[in-house]
């Protein structure tokens, strides 16, 4: 495991509390965050393994430290990309957080994982909630996400105002590892209607009915679905395939959704097809690219 750090106070900044909120992964979705705090006028901590996007941070005011042990705030965000990133953040955090400081996670871990995660941080004087949120990285830095809460209420109610300067809708679904449930039942139905749509589409095509004329009817009627009325008309029509979500975290979403089905005794049946064929076309679609390029596969003629 790479070193994440010493702990140190930031570059040229005297830190004498915790006063903000912190940005832990700079990937699409945490340097996003970053950019929306930054255009509130908050020049928030902002921590990665990667020093071309600490870097990156750095460029948009951001204040970033030597290592994650300089990081001293009553709210973090994380944005990692999995389980072992996290735990690794945690073991360098942690030690410097203030008592009572709230950890709200926006990755996408199995709902055992994060349940370890918040028993940690409990355990630390701190709390750990799991925040998975959807809305991308443009939700992300117009603030606009949506928020699944698994933890603790006491712990939302002080984490909800720096989580409200991300997120217009903050659900709190339960206790811990529930924000995960909903964040995988999520994906799952995103990852399926993008399966749907492009095999749906590519009949209508087929049978001489483009997809131009066909979205206005499905988005006007009780076909559609996020799939037909965002996916296609805003990445996969336009031909931008931008949204900032890879092909290969979506197959890691569905993944993890097949598992805890498998753990829980829940039988798919639709859905496993669906996420058979995310696997089954890897070749086609890459884990680098868009998620949407494989709907779009689908349509031009890909099966699994």
């Amino acid at each position: 495991m790479p070193s994440l750090g010493p702990a140190a106070t930031f570059r040229g900044v005297v830190r004498t509390g915790c006063c903000m909120v912190a940005v832990v992964g700079l990937g699409n979705m945490g340097m996003a965050m970053v950019t929306r705090l930054r255009g509130l006028g908050l020049a928030p901590p902002a921590w990665d393994l990667d020093p071309a996007k600490r870097a990156a941070a750095e460029a948009t005011g951001a204040v970033v430290p030597e290592g994650l042990g300089g990081i001293a705030d009553a709210v973090v965000l994380l944005s990692l990309p999995n389980e072992a990133a996290v735990a690794a953040v945690l073991e360098a955090l942690l030690p410097g957080l203030p008592a009572g400081a709230v950890i709200a996670d926006t990755s996408t871990l199995s709902p055992g994982a994060v349940r370890d995660f918040a028993a940690r941080v409990a355990a630390a004087g701190c709390a750990y909630l799991d925040a998975p949120v959807s809305g991308g990285p443009a939700g992300a830095a117009a603030g606009t996400l949506a928020m699944m809460i698994g933890g603790e209420a006491a712990a939302l109610d002080r984490a909800r105002p720096d989580l409200d300067r991300v997120a217009t809708k903050i659900l709190h679904i339960g206790a811990s590892g529930a924000g995960q449930v909903a964040k995988l039942v999520n994906n799952l139905m995103v990852a399926t209607n993008l399966v749907v749509a492009g095999e749906a589409l590519r009949l209508g095509a087929r049978a001489g009915v483009a997809p131009e004329a066909l979205l206005p009817v499905l988005n006007g009627a009780t076909g559609r679905s996020a799939a037909t009325e965002i996916n296609w008309p805003r990445w996969i029509a336009s031909g931008t395939f931008d949204s900032g979500f890879s092909a290969g975290l979506m197959r890691k979403d569905v993944r993890l959704a097949v598992a805890l089905a498998e753990a829980v005794g829940a039988p798919l049946d639709a859905t496993a097809r669906a996420a058979a064929a995310w696997e089954a076309l890897s070749g086609a679609v890459p884990d680098v690219e868009d998620f949407n390029r494989l709907s779009a596969a689908i349509f031009e003629g890909a099966t699994a």
